[in-house]
């Protein structure tokens, strides 16, 4: 897979970019709870243990950094301040990458482009069919959207898809939701037709990939037309 999966996010290192999707940023705000969740310092945090685990060159936030249509809630701007210092802190460069939730990013001064290439590697959200590549090699799609999980003994645990191969010759990597408010959706029983994203063509050929944040340990599963045959 060239390509180590942890805590939510993907290290490439043949990019030397750490990548992670549907960071929803204002979800706790939304929410229906009383009391704050605590998302700032839970994502800050966890992106600062990323960035010192990998030392990347860049971080690209895949689509959704925003839990917001029509208006942003409160605490978001702070939030964004802290993850750009996160990562600048880290002597990283940030790129942001637009998602179906993102409508706002231009009122809280985020720029951001539909996808973005790095290599031979396209992130994009994956909400959209990406745009041809117009010549240009492509080996590898980024994308998030789905928030994909897998449930095994009645655990659901958010997982990364790995579909080598699988959109116009190219491997797709498809990263949960980066926000651990936002829940994940089970693949288990997922056909193609499940899923939102079109760059998902083969959903059997998927691979769910996840990481064991206890052991430290990363767990590789057989594709998903495999893999329900075995739960």
């Amino acid at each position: 897979m060239d390509a180590e999966f942890r805590d939510r996010a993907v290290y490439l290192p043949d990019e030397d970019a750490l990548v992670a999707a549907d960071v929803h940023v204002g979800r706790d705000a939304a929410s229906t709870v009383e009391l704050p969740l605590g998302e700032r310092a839970d994502l800050t945090d966890r992106l600062a243990a990323l960035l010192a685990r990998f030392s990347p060159r860049e971080v690209v936030f895949a689509g959704d950094l925003l839990h917001a249509f029509d208006r942003v809630p409160e605490g978001v701007e702070e939030t964004l301040a802290d993850l750009r210092a996160t990562v600048a802190d880290a002597g990283a460069e940030l790129s942001v990458v637009r998602g179906n939730h993102d409508s706002m990013l231009d009122s809280v001064g985020v720029e951001a482009r539909d996808s973005y290439r790095l290599g031979d590697t396209v992130i994009c959200h994956g909400h959209e069919r990406p745009e041809a590549d117009n010549g240009k090699n492509t080996v590898r799609y980024v994308v998030g959207h789905d928030h994909p999980a897998i449930e095994i003994e009645g655990v659901r645990r958010p997982c990364l898809l790995y579909g080598p191969a699988t959109f116009r010759g190219a491997d797709v990597l498809m990263l949960p939701a980066f926000n651990r408010l936002a829940p994940g959706t089970p693949v288990n029983g997922r056909r193609t037709r499940d899923f939102q994203s079109p760059v998902v063509t083969d959903a059997d050929a998927l691979r769910p990939v996840v990481h064991d944040e206890d052991a430290d340990e990363t767990l590789r599963f057989p594709p998903l037309g495999e893999f329900r045959r075995l739960l």
